[in-house]
């Protein structure tokens, strides 16, 4: 179909429609711009047949079986090639699916994004499929041949890349707006939420004007790699404890201290293990042992004896100055000590040998 044959005493009827290996397809391009007048055109129930002369819109024309001459559809004669005799029109020839198609796949990585929980930056991947329905077929078939692409894969390829940025953008204002754990965006109960506006924002931002829309996501999946998971699971437990144990800016700030050790030791075992380029590379276990050292300093800064001595005040002008404010006592270090002991942040021995070593002061 679609190729006309030239005989002796004209051109003979052709029938033009969108082949059977095509149905499927939003868009369909008739191969041959060349057609002959009385050829027989076939529309589907779900499609419009649109007619484009150098890349301007002449006319459409809906379902049924139609005979193409200008009497039946007056625009044809603005396509009429006066160069043979006006046995054919010259035109482009689109066919549109104006119902909704589905089955159209997504997904991939989406980078790292800050858990606000517990301030580590985790690699997010998203997957899914979508849904496509035309809401104007020139529009849709002028924004098709703007971008001069070859097929539908093209033109589905692009909205994936503009699914997956509007997926981004949505998931960093939970996390950084709204505050949102990453592992209840990753646990699927604000799917419904993120599907919504992911279809809203992608309707009115970049599909505005192009007579086509996205008419449901499926499928949407949030993940992260399953070590992270448990990374974070394990410093949400640690948080929990530490609230527990009393909700005061040093907790939180050595629990913020324990996230990023936490993540610098998994960063250094998986790499002296081979997990990273490194692979046995004494300097990359180095690194690690490095990394672990990190965490101690903070437990240390807890047993200096100046660590946490309070600003002097300021007196009053008429005022002698104030001696020196003293350290924290030793009962004021114990107490900090069983505190952490109490929240799993030291086990038995290292509580004893902290111990051991304050009362040395007495």
């Amino acid at each position: 179909m679609g190729i006309i044959d030239f005989v002796k005493g004209g051109v003979r009827e052709l029938a033009i429609a969108r082949p059977d290996a095509n149905k499927g397809a939003i868009i369909y391009k008739h191969p041959d711009p060349t057609i002959p007048t009385k050829a027989q055109l076939t529309v589907g129930t779900d499609e419009e047949a649109l007619f484009f002369k150098d890349g301007a819109f002449v006319g459409k024309i809906g379902a049924g079986r139609h005979t193409l001459e200008t009497s039946n559809w007056p625009f044809l004669s603005n396509l009429i090639d006066r160069f043979t005799g006006g046995n054919v029109f010259k035109a482009e020839v689109w066919f549109v699916t104006t119902r909704e198609v589905a089955g159209f796949k997504f997904g991939g990585r989406i980078g790292d994004v800050e858990d606000p929980k517990s301030g580590l930056a985790i690699g997010t991947m998203v997957h899914g499929d979508y849904s496509l329905q035309v809401t104007d077929s020139t529009q849709v078939i002028q924004f098709f041949g703007q971008r001069s692409w070859a097929g539908e894969e093209e033109f589905t390829g692009w909205f994936r890349s503009q699914l997956l940025k509007t997926i981004r953008d949505r998931i960093a204002q939970l996390l950084v707006v709204k505050k949102t754990p990453l592992l209840d965006v990753t646990s699927g109960a604000l799917t419904e939420e993120i599907e919504s506006e992911v279809i809203d924002a992608v309707n009115t931002t970049h599909l505005k004007n192009y007579g086509i829309r996205i008419a449901r996501l499926g499928n949407f999946v949030v993940s992260i790699k399953e070590e992270d998971e448990a990374t974070l699971k394990g410093l949400y437990k640690d948080q929990a404890q530490l609230r527990m144990a009393g909700n005061n800016v040093g907790n939180m700030a050595a629990f913020q201290q324990l996230a990023a050790g936490k993540a610098m030791m998994s960063a250094g075992e998986g790499m002296a293990q081979g997990g990273g380029a490194g692979g046995n590379n004494p300097m990359v276990t180095g690194a690690g042992l490095g990394m672990g050292m990190a965490m101690a300093n903070m437990f240390s800064q807890m047993n200096s004896p100046h660590a946490h001595a309070p600003a002097p005040q300021q007196a009053p002008a008429a005022a002698p100055a104030p001696a020196a404010a003293a350290g924290p006592t030793l009962e004021d270090r114990l107490k900090k000590l069983k505190t952490l002991k109490d929240a799993g942040l030291l086990d038995d021995a290292e509580y004893k040998a902290k111990r051991d070593e304050i009362l040395k002061d007495l």
